[in-house]
């Protein structure tokens, strides 16, 4: 039992350090992803800083917003991380991985890992931004751990939500759209630009079933002074866990169908 585990996690471990070598390749890729949380942050928090009224406590309403841009950062870079996967799928990467002894939740979760390090690497740009804004960023260790925690599990879970889509849809077209069809939708029905009190019934509801509220509020109270979280941080980030282990079952499920 122990050495199947020691095996399963050397697997996942020798999928993701695969995936971060060609990731290192081609850098200027992490580079581009920081040009849009700049904008939301410059522009959109700026605007927005104006508006009276928002139920957010004394926060800045720049500072209150940085965590659901982080957060944002996150979904729009991993959730097309499945479209490599569709590439790999045409290249018969795919095909060749199957063959090889690696269990298939191995195979998911060294790419789900992968995808984890790139979450932390867009959180340290998000975060040079926001200290370029003076937002008051929380230096002490505890809350940075936690936020690290955060930026990983949710980095995994939006990217294996990416591989289920591909393993579905199985085209490089209709993968990337049926990923710009649910981005938006997930990103406007989060607590991510406003508080969840400011909603009308039918989004609230639809916003505490949407895994990236949870992400959201999590990231908000532990990464900027004065964070108001409406959930507990463990119950946020278990939510993020259990749904990522969820979405981890099924892709290890459908991934073997994807070289079919």
């Amino acid at each position: 039992m122990k050495s199947a585990l020691i095996g399963w996690i050397s697997d996942s471990a020798a999928v993701a350090d695969a995936e971060l070598r060609k990731l290192a390749r081609e850098p200027a890729e992490l580079v581009s992803r920081a040009v849009q949380p700049i904008l939301w942050l410059v522009i959109f928090g700026h605007a927005f800083s104006q508006v009276r009224g928002m139920p957010i406590g004394d926060m800045r309403y720049l500072d209150y917003l940085a965590p659901g841009i982080l957060a944002q950062s996150i979904l729009f870079s991993s959730v097309f991380y499945g479209i490599a996967v569709v590439w790999e799928r045409d290249l018969g990467i795919v095909h060749k991985l199957l063959v090889t002894p690696a269990r298939r939740s191995a195979l998911v979760l060294g790419k789900a890992m992968a995808a984890g390090c790139r979450g932390l690497v867009q959180a340290a740009m998000v975060y040079a931004v926001a200290i370029a804004l003076h937002v008051d960023i929380r230096w002490e260790l505890l809350p940075m751990l936690a936020v690290g925690a955060g930026v990983l599990f949710g980095s995994c879970l939006f990217a294996t939500f990416s591989l289920v889509i591909a393993c579905i849809v199985k085209t490089r077209e209709r993968f990337m759209g049926v990923g710009q069809l649910l981005t938006m939708p997930l990103f406007f029905t989060s607590n991510a630009i406003y508080p969840l009190e400011v909603m009308p019934g039918w989004l609230r509801a639809v916003a505490q079933v949407n895994p990236l509220t949870y992400l959201v509020d999590a990231l908000r109270g532990t990464m900027v002074v004065g964070g108001i979280s409406t959930y507990s941080y463990g119950t946020s980030l278990g939510v993020t866990v259990v749904t990522f282990g969820l979405l981890l079952a099924l892709a290890a499920h459908l991934y073997p169908g994807l070289a079919r």
